[in-house]
């Protein structure tokens, strides 16, 4: 069963000023499509095609011979969870139980907010920031390119893309801004949390 490129669960303008229509339409309508495309043309056939994507992600990760597959399905699952991660009039602060176990995990919100800013500030190259759940625990962390914490056995609550392409036509060089935005006016946290909630 192919995998498919959801659309955007809100309008291509709903993210103004912070991420523009036109930010959008590439990075959904054409990079996202592209990798979903790609990924369905590699596993067509396959003894892949029928696994879902994320057991296709688990399963490959560390195969160079199937690193193109890896790259498209990874980058195809990360895009669309990404999307989910933001909304209109979204950032602020979580409350109820996400917000106590980020002030347990992270000894408050701020300190979530500076080592999650310093993720994305930091990757070097393209690559994303998350938040995630390892054993329990709450953790920032990074991956470079296509890569996804479910390789390391953690689980994603919240993702942001720092490929240029998610941020360029907006910020042009200032990636730090866009985080800032990405942080104070876009995440769902309603989505975040039920992302815990569900872990």
């Amino acid at each position: 069963m192919a995998y498919e490129l959801a659309p955007l669960p809100y309008d291509y303008s709903a993210l103004e000023p912070c991420i523009s229509k036109s930010t959008l339409e590439f990075h959904h309508d054409k990079h996202h499509a592209a990798y979903v495309s790609k990924y369905n043309d590699a596993v067509k056939g396959t003894d892949l095609e029928a696994k879902p994507i994320e057991e296709v992600i688990k399963s490959i990760a560390n195969d160079a011979s199937k690193a193109g597959v890896f790259n498209n399905a990874a980058q195809a699952w990360n895009h669309s969870f990404y999307w989910q991660c933001m909304k209109p009039n979204g950032g602020g602060t979580p409350t109820g139980e996400l917000a106590a176990k980020i002030d347990a995990d992270f000894g408050s919100f701020d300190k979530f907010v500076e080592e999650f800013k310093n993720a994305g500030a930091t990757q070097f190259g393209s690559g994303w920031a998350w938040l995630v759940l390892d054993n329990g625990t709450l953790k920032v962390t990074k991956t470079g390119n296509a890569g996804n914490p479910i390789t390391a056995g953690q689980t994603p609550l919240l993702t942001m893309d720092v490929w240029e392409h998610a941020y360029y036509l907006d910020y042009q060089n200032k990636r730090p801004a866009y985080i800032d935005d990405f942080l104070g006016k876009l995440v769902n946290w309603d989505f975040v949390a039920q992302n815990l909630a569900n872990a």
